[in-house]
């Protein structure tokens, strides 16, 4: 097992179980205000030119705060761990040193036979194909496939027949490769983890195991995340040498003072109507709305069209084509509101999206900073609504766990017309550990039967 992290800039509570191994002669460095104007543009930070260039094409003219971090040690071969929220430049941060390594590297010539040398693994389809297309427009002298499930595995196949030199993976599908020998991990020399704590709670831990099995033990590794949980740690202690750690927010209590949040209290059978007259009162061009279930995406989106809004449902059953031409037509303004799952809560760029409304609470606060980070991305301002259903007792006692952990409360309020019919219900008496008198049910699961009991009034 690689070393645990021996240069830690902040140490949050989480990886605390890690410092009696941290080698004496290596003190924790002080950690380096990432939030500091001016900061040094990429020329400045190692970046050559035709790069740099290349990353202002694309609107990436200023390093944020997370890349001004990053790339200095990315680009000299150390391990980093980046936390860092939503929207912040994640992706810039560990693709540009990544490119300028595979193409100015002498070991690594971009001439055939294209050998693959580095590898991105992502949690969702989404999230590869956008980092994948960002490569192409950077480097595209570069042959960088996106391997993704979904879509026909015989068309990655015939993509790789002529090697590549950066793949871009969910890490599904990349398993599948690799055990039809498709493709040979034993020459990676650079690994991405993106979403680190997406990949883990998508289940993915086993497939990242085998996978990591098959990489060479020297290699560099890049891993990011917006949140540090004890799996993301113990993932960090695992596949990390020597890393240098940045953060640009406390991953447990994310502040996104960009984003303007709102929670409106409303009775549920009437959160549509209340969605329709805020997109029409606030003249929202483009909004993403998200929901608990994949029925409720169908259900809202045909409610909203038969009101005569473009809007169309997103989520995990819809097939590969379906998904991109969701994407493609919002991204385009060909629609006004993406009714979502969780699925586009990770990964998804947006530029300037006028509103992120919770029709649903989401399960946790993890999930609630991540929905609300679509929008306010890249030093943009932003808006998170939340509906907080009166007529649902459970639905404050969700909301408040979610403000707990983010440590902050949000106002709330009422939207004339769309007064609640009655006050809140009283919550449900607890005994001493929590539990419901007589049921002992757990926190969970009261707020999943409340959210159900929501969804089958609507």
């Amino acid at each position: 097992m690689r070393s645990v992290l021996s240069t830690l800039h902040r140490t949050p509570q989480v990886l605390r179980e890690f410092l009696p191994r941290q080698s004496p002669d290596k003190p924790a460095a002080a950690m380096p205000d990432l939030s500091a104007e001016p900061r040094p543009g990429f020329s400045e930070l190692g970046l050559v030119p035709a790069l740099a260039q290349a990353a202002a094409a694309l609107g990436w003219s200023t390093p944020t705060a997370i890349q001004a971090a990053v790339l200095p040690s990315a680009l000299q071969g150390g391990d980093v761990l980046g936390l860092a929220s939503t929207g912040s430049g994640k992706t810039a941060a560990f693709l540009l040193p990544l490119l300028q390594r595979l193409l100015v590297e002498p070991q690594w010539p971009p001439a055939p036979p294209r050998i693959l040398r580095a590898l991105i693994l992502a949690p969702t389809r989404e999230l590869a194909a956008q980092i994948g297309a960002s490569a192409r427009s950077l480097a595209p002298q570069l042959n960088t496939v996106v391997a993704v499930g979904g879509v026909a595995l015989q068309a990655q196949r015939q993509a790789l027949q002529g090697g590549a030199q950066l793949v871009v993976a969910t890490p599904g599908r990349l398993l599948d490769l690799a055990e039809q020998k498709v493709l040979r991990l034993s020459t990676v020399r650079m690994l991405v983890l993106d979403e680190a704590d997406r990949l883990l709670d998508l289940g993915f831990s086993e497939e990242i195991n085998t996978l990591l099995s098959l990489l060479p033990a020297q290699r560099q590794t890049l891993m990011f995340s917006a949140t540090l949980p004890d799996a993301v740690a113990t993932l960090a202690g695992s596949v990390l040498r020597d890393a240098r750690r940045f953060e640009t927010t406390i991953a447990h209590a994310p502040a996104m003072p960009r984003i303007r949040q709102r929670v409106i209290e409303v009775d549920a059978a009437r959160r549509t109507m209340l969605l329709r007259h805020l997109i029409a009162a606030e003249g929202w061009d483009r909004v993403l709305v998200f929901v608990a279930t994949q029925y409720a995406t169908e259900h809202v989106a045909e409610k909203l069209r038969r009101a005569g809004l473009a809007a169309a449902a997103f989520h995990g059953q819809l097939s590969q084509s379906r998904r991109a031409q969701a994407l493609a037509d919002f991204h385009d303004r060909r629609l006004a509101v993406l009714v979502a799952t969780d699925l586009a809560a990770r990964g998804i760029d947006v530029a300037q999206l006028a509103a992120v409304v919770n029709y649903d609470l989401p399960r946790s606060a993890v999930d609630y900073t991540h929905r609300i980070g679509r929008t306010g991305r890249a030093g943009e301002p932003g808006l998170a609504v939340s509906f907080l259903c009166a007529d649902a007792p459970g639905s404050a006692a969700q909301l408040r766990l979610i403000e707990k952990r983010l440590r902050q409360s949000v106002p709330r309020e009422q939207a004339p017309g769309f007064e609640p019919a009655a006050p809140p219900a009283a919550p449900a008496p607890q005994d001493g550990n929590g539990g419901i008198k007589g049921r002992r049910k757990s926190k969970k699961d009261k707020l999943r039967e409340a959210a159900a009991g929501v969804l089958r009034s609507d």
